[in-house]
């Protein structure tokens, strides 16, 4: 790679002087009979990209990091399981297509080995398959794994043509593997020789467009007798970030990969490289990852648990730090009201929450009076993960308006997407929603509601609140004053949950074996599925 970026180069003499080293290490892994002849399961790059410390002593080990993360574990992933079943359940007669869909970026190299094959992805075979030790599972269950992301070409990037999981990477022999760094001729002919891949220097794989590819998601919907109905947008952060200020900016790498000081990219007398991305993949879904570390013998998880327990920690940290603020504007009395003025501002550079639509994002607000005394409370969660009055949590039918003004404990400010099917009833299966009966997600920098397209437009009444606009949310509460009451105690949080109360019970109903176990799971953790993105306090005079 050109510029700074490129770092410093190996020379052909220390190329061959390491060549025995880096054929010892890759040597060191346990060989596996699978195919490699397209893809490698990470344990054959986890041996000479690991093991690594960035100029200010921080454990950057790009296998290690990567093994603890979400990514990784998008085939283990309990939620997403149950989801696939309750789709198939619902729409039994396209069960082998919405397997091979929801295979591409779940279980990415299991899935485009098949479809090389003249076949379809499948799910629930290659789960069955890892839980007997089959090696023909290894792929699958290796998730969104190094050789996937690295092997995809920038041919058509940007365009329509990518999403929905429709990234190319060109099989046969020979393969290559990109990355932004220069690699000599010696260094390339040893890593062609231990591993079978050809590095090659690309940029793309630093650009937005490369996530685009899975985090753009239209879903198909059916009807009852699997007729395709709508294409419906159910993830479009890609889009989400390319309608904001954030485009001229920040990449989605730049947040969810960010760089760190100088690094080698490999531990064995590796040459420290400038603008090295971490590969923590930072996201927002601490509760999975805590899941899986919790129980990981049913799940099937490999990494160790102080990986998986590093990547919870360092998801939390980043939800607290950089994904939103919040702030009381002013407290004052207006007759026999208290008046509470709060501004909400997304730090994201896409819609918060963004992605899968279970996720959700609201005010926690409390008022006390001078003894402490409750006056007033909206938005506080039950420990079985639901929401005091939020209608949605209490009938599957309903759902929380957006509001400008709360003025009853029985109204919730909840940022959110709400799915509807094709008659406008409330839904949360993906496969027959058509619209959004109500999305008002929190908005990033620069994104103009008015001229955003369908696919990530406003629904809803916020749509013509004007205090919802770019960049966050202004919301006013009335607070009745009683006697005497001159002053009051105002605090306030802005909680976060990947998994919404109605997003897992509505599984319940469904009898396989990965519905009961997810509804077991969220039961069981739910009092810990939310956490605080920010939050602030007020005493009035």
């Amino acid at each position: 790679m050109a510029g700074s970026r490129a770092g410093r180069m190996f020379t052909p003499t220390a190329a061959a002087a390491l060549g025995l080293l880096l054929w010892l290490a890759a040597a060191s892994v346990n060989a596996q009979t699978v195919d490699h002849s397209t893809f490698a399961t990470s344990d054959q790059c986890i041996a000479c990209h690991s093991n690594l410390t960035d100029a200010d002593g921080n454990n950057v080990s790009i296998g290690h990091v990567w093994r603890g993360s979400v990514m990784a574990h998008s085939a283990r992933d309990p939620y997403w399981q149950a989801s696939v079943r309750r789709e198939v359940s619902d729409h039994p007669g396209a069960r082998a297509e919405i397997e091979d869909t929801c295979s591409t970026c779940h279980m990415p190299m299991a899935r485009a080995l098949a479809r090389a094959e003249g076949g379809l992805g499948k799910v629930f075979e290659n789960i069955e398959a890892a839980r007997r030790g089959d090696e023909s599972a290894l792929l699958a269950l290796d998730g969104v794994s190094c050789t996937t992301c690295h092997q995809i070409r920038a041919d058509n990037f940007g365009e329509e043509s990518s999403f929905d999981g429709n990234f190319v990477i060109r099989s046969g022999a020979d393969p290559e593997i990109f990355g932004p760094f220069e690699v000599d001729d010696g260094l390339r002919r040893i890593m062609q020789s231990a591993s079978g891949f050809t590095p090659e220097t690309s940029t793309h794989m630093q650009e937005s467009e490369l996530c685009a590819t899975c985090h753009t998601l239209f879903t198909t919907s059916l009807d009852a007798d699997g007729g395709e109905v709508a294409r419906f947008p159910e993830q479009t952060p890609y889009l989400e970030w390319r309608h904001s200020a954030y485009v001229e900016s920040d990449s989605c790498q730049s947040c969810h990969m960010p760089e760190t000081s100088p690094a080698p990219i490999s531990s064995v007398l590796g040459e420290p490289r400038e603008n090295f991305s971490q590969h923590v993949f930072r996201g927002g879904n601490e509760f999975m990852l805590r899941l899986l570390d919790r129980y990981r013998e049913e799940l099937l998880v490999k990494a160790p648990s102080g990986d998986l327990q590093r990547a919870a920690d360092a998801t939390r940290e980043h939800l607290q730090t950089s994904s939103a603020e919040l702030k009381v504007l002013d407290v004052s009395r207006d007759g026999e009201q208290f008046v509470v003025d709060l501004e909400v501002t997304n730090l994201a550079g896409h819609k918060l929450p963004t992605a899968y639509p279970s996720r959700r994002v609201w005010i926690h607000l409390a008022v006390r009076d001078g003894n402490g005394e409750l006056l007033f409370e909206s938005g506080a969660m039950r420990s079985d993960g639901s929401i005091e009055g939020n209608d949605n949590d209490e009938d599957a039918e309903s759902f929380e308006p957006h509001y400008q003004v709360i003025d009853d404990p029985a109204q919730v400010q909840i940022y959110e997407p709400i799915i509807a099917d094709g008659s406008g009833r409330v839904t949360t299966g993906l496969l027959s929603a058509v619209t959004y009966a109500k999305d008002n997600r929190l908005l990033p920098d620069g994104f103009d509601k008015a001229s955003a397209d369908a696919a990530i437009m406003v629904r809803g009444r916020a749509r013509e609140d004007a205090d919802f606009r770019a960049g966050g949310d202004r919301i006013r509460y009335r607070v009745k004053a009683p006697p005497g009451v001159q002053e009051v105690e105002v605090r306030a949080r802005l909680m976060f949950q990947t998994i919404g109360f109605r997003w897992a019970q509505n599984l319940a109903p469904y009898g396989a074996a990965e519905t009961r176990r997810f509804v077991t799971l969220y039961r069981d953790n739910a009092s810990t599925s939310a956490i605080a993105l920010a939050e602030t306090g007020h005493r009035s005079n």
